[in-house]
């Protein structure tokens, strides 16, 4: 998939301009703050039981970058790569993870940027601060994250994810989880 931000138009605040039975505000908001929270607790097949078959999880190498695809990320992964990360941040060899990393996200409360109610997807985006901490060390990142979900199955699922860095151009440490 070839995830880019939307260039749909702004949704409506209340309704959505949604079909009867699909989420609202408050259940678009509370994905957000859920995804957030599975990674932060290591809930890791709940967390990628959140994507689409199709989802990607992405993190741009340089600003507004146009997408993931024909350019270089610092992270851009489907599925089968996050399936694969997964399983590594759970390996006994895997040294990165002795001692193991943890992380927390502190997320400014979400906003719906766009609404596409033909193709049932929504796009909402969230400021954040994300620290990452293994044995002694700690680091801090900043930025936005903007998840296209769409409605499926009767539940949200993210076809992507794509966290912006305020310093994305600069030399980062090692990113073990998922800001």
């Amino acid at each position: 998939m070839n995830a880019t931000v939307s260039n749909a138009q702004p949704a409506p605040s209340a309704a959505l301009g949604s079909p009867a039975g699909w989420p609202g505000e408050r259940e678009l908001f509370a994905a957000v703050y859920r995804e957030a929270r599975l990674i932060d607790e290591k809930r890791w097949d709940e967390w990628y039981d959140l994507y689409a078959d199709e989802g990607v999880y992405w993190v741009p190498l340089t600003p507004g970058q146009p997408d993931g695809i024909d350019h270089t990320s610092i992270a851009y992964e489907d599925k089968l790569l996050l399936k694969l990360r997964i399983e590594r941040l759970g390996s006994p060899r895997a040294y990165s993870q002795q001692p193991p990393s943890r992380c927390t996200h502190v997320l400014q409360q979400p906003e719906i940027e766009s609404c596409d109610v033909q193709a049932g997807t929504w796009v909402t985006r969230s400021a954040f601060v994300y620290v990452e901490a293994r044995a002694e060390d700690q680091f801090m990142l900043a930025g936005a994250v903007r998840h296209t979900w769409v409605w499926r199955d009767g539940r949200l699922q993210i076809l992507c994810k794509r966290v912006d860095l305020i310093n994305c151009d600069a030399a980062l440490p090692s990113i073990q989880l998922f800001p």
